[in-house]
């Protein structure tokens, strides 16, 4: 009986933790999708920019989806705690099952068509570059969005400053943003661009992100083991019911 209320204890934590966690995705799922100011936002501006990347565009609605699902997965698996309902239960085991392998197809999705990712980035960055010097300081939406990610990651282009040549911007005021000079806040030359060399925000990006894997490992880790010790408590509770 003691060991059976322990169970339930845990289960509850374990689905509280989930429920809140869904509901924190949710919400960023929405702000992303209603912001329209986001870096995501950016994508729609992209001319000729590759099918795969377009997907990237619905990441708000995704995070909404994963955040109601996780969110109902905690209110289940704490309801069938309290309740002892091994309907309930046994849902909240099949969901987190299947969710659990799905997390591990998409790892090996990613790591066996790595190569493809260098093929799909040369397409971004081609299509990228052709955008910045069409429409950047002449399309109001898409400057300011390049302006407020640039300022953020403290970077320059997609590429580099030579991403603005050609650009209505650098015909207008003949000099480069100054993002593109950390070291001015006025204007930017040519002289001032090329001797500093900033990093483009592709490359910014990836050192964000390689600064903060281990954090990501980590999560991705904790997520996994929290979803199988719930697994396993749910079924050993749903065992335990009516005993």
């Amino acid at each position: 009986m003691c060991c059976k209320g322990f169970l339930k204890i845990m289960m509850f934590i374990f689905n509280g933790v989930i429920f809140l966690a869904g509901g924190a995705i949710l919400g960023v799922g929405i702000w992303v999708t209603v912001d329209s100011s986001s870096l995501l936002g950016v994508l729609d501006q992209i001319k000729d920019a590759p099918p795969e990347l377009a997907q990237l565009a619905n990441v708000g609605y995704l995070l909404i989806a994963v955040g109601a699902i996780l969110a109902i997965m905690g209110f289940l698996g704490c309801c069938g705690a309290i309740t002892e309902s091994k309907c309930m239960l046994l849902t909240f085991f099949i969901i987190v099952l299947l969710i659990f392998i799905a997390e591990v197809a998409g790892a090996i999705v990613v790591f066996v068509f790595q190569p493809l990712a260098k093929e799909l980035l040369q397409k971004v960055s081609d299509s990228f570059v052709l955008t910045i010097r069409e429409n950047y300081g002449e399309e109001k939406t898409f400057t300011s969005l390049m302006n407020d990610t640039m300022t953020e990651l403290k970077c320059c282009g997609f590429n580099n400053y030579t991403d603005f040549d050609g650009s209505p911007f650098l015909k207008n005021t003949s000099h480069y943003p100054v993002t593109c000079c950390l070291e001015t806040s006025t204007a930017c030359s040519l002289t001032e661009a090329s001797e500093q060399e900033v990093k483009g925000c592709f490359d910014a990006i990836l050192d964000l992100l390689e600064d903060n894997a281990a954090l990501l490992g980590g999560v991705a880790l904790g997520i996994a083991a929290l979803e199988i010790a719930a697994m396993v408590v749910s079924m050993v509770l749903y065992n335990n019911v009516g005993k």
